[in-house]
Order: C-alpha cells, then sequence, then structure tokens
C-alpha cells in the first residue's frame, strides 16, 4: 500500500498535506541531511524489522551538528516517532523510511548556517529492490571523481553533496551500466554512488578506509561484524587502486538500499567468474538472515513493529 500519513512540522499529517515552501533554504542550497532506513517485512512473524534504526539517527544527529541544525528530538524519540509512523501507516511489505532534517527558513539569497531555524520530518513509502541483488551487477567508473571531505563532509549524508552521486549514476546507466565506482582525487578506490565497496583475493577482503571519502556505512559496519564473526576471514583496510578491481576473485557493494550485491565486472571488464562468487552469496545470506530478524544471534539490530515480540 502507498504511504497515508507522514511526519511533519511536528504532527502525524496525511502525507499529501507534507509540503515544503518554495522559498525553504534546503530547497535551494541542499542544507539537509537525511537517512535510508529499512524496514524488512517478516511473513512468518507478521512484523516489520527496523534495522540498526538508532545508529542511523545518531549519524543523522552528527550530520545536524555538522550544518548547525538543532532539532528537538534525540535519537530514541526520533526511533519512536518512526514506530508510530510505521504503524499508522499499517505496512506489510518491505518499506524504506527516510528522515529528513533541514534548513526550513523561507529566505533566499542567505549563504550561512547560523541563525536560521530548521526542522525534521519523516516518511516511509514501500520499497523493494534498489539494484537487482540477485545477479552480479555490471559497473563503470565514473569519469566524476568523488567529492573530497575538504569540500563537503562525506561521513554525513548530507542533501547537497548527493548531486555527485547522482551525476555519477546517471552517467552509468545512461551507458548501459547497473551502478558507478568512484575513484578519489588521487585515482583511488572509494565507493560506489551510493554504497560501500569490498574486494576479495585469495580469500582476504579489503575495504577502502574512510579517509578515502566514502560513507561510514552502516550497512557496511554490519557485514564487517558478519564476516569476522561467522566467516572469519581477514579484512583489510587499506587504499586500493582500480586496476586491483579488475584482477580481483570477488567485488560486492553494500547499502542500505542495495543490500549486499555483487559486482560481475567493471568497465566491460569480468570480475573472477562474472558470476555471485561464493564468499559473496555467504555474506549475502548472512545479511539478510539479519536484517529480516531470522538471525536471533543479530536481533539487537533489528526493532520490530510488532511490541509483542
Amino acid at each position: 500500500m502507498n504511504s497515508s500519513v507522514a511526519f511533519y512540522k511536528g504532527d502525524f499529517v496525511p502525507y499529501e498535506n507534507a509540503k515544503l515552501h518554495i522559498t525553504t533554504h534546503a530547497l535551494h542550497y541542499g542544507t539537509s541531511v537525511f537517512e535510508g532506513i529499512r524496514g524488512n517485512w517478516n511473513e512468518k512473524e507478521n512484523t516489520l524489522f527496523v534495522f540498526r534504526m538508532k545508529e542511523h539517527f545518531d549519524r543523522l544527529l552528527e550530520g545536524c551538528k555538522m550544518l548547525m541544525m538543532n532539532i528537538p528530538y534525540n535519537s530514541d524519540q526520533l526511533c519512536n516517532i518512526t514506530l508510530e509512523l510505521l504503524e499508522k501507516n499499517k505496512f506489510k511489505e518491505d518499506v524504506y523510511i527516510r528522515p529528513l532534517a533541514y534548513k526550513s527558513a523561507e529566505v533566499v539569497a542567505n549563504l550561512k548556517l547560523q541563525d536560521l531555524e530548521s526542522d525534521f520530518a519523516l516518511v516511509a513509502v514501500p520499497f523493494g529492490l534498489y539494484i537487482d541483488s540477485t545477479r552480479a551487477i555490471n559497473c563503470c567508473t565514473s569519469s566524476w571523481r568523488r567529492i573530497e571531505d575538504t569540500m563537503i563532509p562525506t561521513r554525513s549524508k548530507i542533501g547537497g553533496h548527493y548531486v555527485n552521486s547522482i551525476l555519477a549514476k546517471t552517467e552509468a546507466t545512461l551507458s548501459g551500466f547497473d551502478e558507478a565506482i568512484f575513484l578519489t582525487e588521487s585515482g583511488y578506490v572509494s565507493e560506489g554512488a551510493g554504497e560501500n565497496l569490498f574486494l576479495i583475493k585469495d580469500k582476504t577482503i579489503f575495504i577502502p578506509p574512510v579517509s578515502d571519502n566514502n560513507l561510514s556505512g552502516i550497512t557496511r559496519d554490519s557485514v564487517i561484524k558478519l564476516i569476522k564473526n561467522e566467516l572469519n576471514l581477514d579484512i583489510v583496510e587499506r587504499q586500493i587502486r582500480r586496476s586491483e578491481i579488475y584482477l580481483a576473485d570477488e567485488l560486492f557493494l553494500t547499502g542500505t538500499a542495495a543490500h549486499v550485491t555483487a559486482v560481475g565486472s567493471l568497465d566491460s571488464r569480468p570480475i573472477g567468474s562474472g558470476k555471485v562468487g561464493p564468499i559473496t552469496k555467504s555474506i549475502q545470506i548472512l545479511y539478510f538472515d539479519c536484517v529480516t530478524g531470522d538471525f536471533k544471534k543479530y536481533i539487537n539490530w533489528c526493532t520490530p513493529t510488532n511490541k509483542n515480540l
């Protein structure tokens, strides 16, 4: 079903009434911070499990601090608002939850952050696969470089800097690829257009450091923990050259929207077999069991919307 209720200006309102004025500062200048949170439907237990919700809101509030936004909620209150929103919408399917903190001042020609009021809004919508994670996707190296942290902080999901990702994703899809891979200005691998990156070679997993301008991904962190705890494989965080990807055994991307998605080729060069590799497949199974609440060892990562669970 479609959303019927949103949270806007401190209250639950009909979805169609959550509207901004044309002069809203965030609309003109990208002065917003957002999160993407998954609610995963578990048919057996007849409930949505919201994955690592508090961690997402903790990161949102860090981004608010970066943009000098004061919203009147802490992360626990934001979690409660989210659960109430989901209950009001009565979802029985996978959903994507979008919290948005933004400079709500209705003003133009104002290039500063201080002395501008802020607000918070929240919506949830039915959401299936962002990328087809059932197959190995095809990627290209973007001609657009990943923005530097000294330009716009890359550790937060700041609305304005996602134009960088949109340009890369658009270039990739118009050229017939599924996704783009960013390089830093120095030529090291950073991340996908909207995902973190994991490279597998000789049963060792390599990940770019956050200092190479990639997001401190919550899915990334979850997958790192699963690899260490359940697969007992080594993870090495270091800079990665583009050419290393061509010679990798496996490559996969992680993100709230993308889940765990195998990459079968980069720049029309096959990676390994060109299909979903065995280690990637193992990680996919572990991850999906976690986000749907089926892997009880990690149930603390999930918040059920059914209060009886």
